[in-house]
């Protein structure tokens, strides 16, 4: 009987141990389950201007992050250049990054601006952002190199 819980107790710590290294990196704003975007769609928002809920049977991985697709199609697309589709900021909050913060986003609050997708914690926080969008990006392109590899508890700290 201990023979057996000795290798119960060492198989959950291997399955522990290996689920670490499947983890979204730290820069990717992704579930517990690694599902970045809560599971939409990030090629849709370029090729049918809106927000698409992906499907469990298209999926692909970027930075750790597993991203869903509406079809193979799209998949396929982000396959081939996931720097294009994949959201700025590891998905985060395009406007919290102005404040050196990683808020998680809704994917109904996007937008494209010179074909690269920002989300937003919500669409109030949206039409601030929207208020100063370039000038925003150039803040957030200018903190999100210091902020990338925080982890959000290292931020909270800050």
């Amino acid at each position: 009987m201990k023979n057996f819980a000795l290798k119960s107790i060492t198989a959950s710590l291997l399955l522990a141990a290996s689920s670490f290294s499947f983890a979204a990196d730290v820069e990717m704003n992704a579930d517990a389950n690694d599902l970045a975007i809560k599971g939409f769609d990030p090629v849709a928002y370029f090729t049918m201007n809106k927000p698409v809920e992906g499907d469990i049977n298209f999926t692909a991985t970027h930075k750790g992050a597993i991203y869903r697709f509406s079809s193979e199609s799209n998949r396929d697309k982000f396959r081939a250049n996931p720097d294009k589709y994949a959201p700025q900021y590891g998905g985060y909050c395009a406007f919290g990054v102005t404040m050196e913060k990683k808020f998680d986003t809704d994917p109904t609050a996007w937008k494209i601006v010179d074909n690269k997708l920002y989300l937003n914690l919500n669409k109030n926080v949206q039409n601030r952002w929207v208020q100063d969008t370039q000038g925003n990006i150039d803040k957030s392109d200018d903190i999100w190199g210091d902020i990338k590899d925080k982890t959000l508890e290292e931020l909270a700290e800050d």
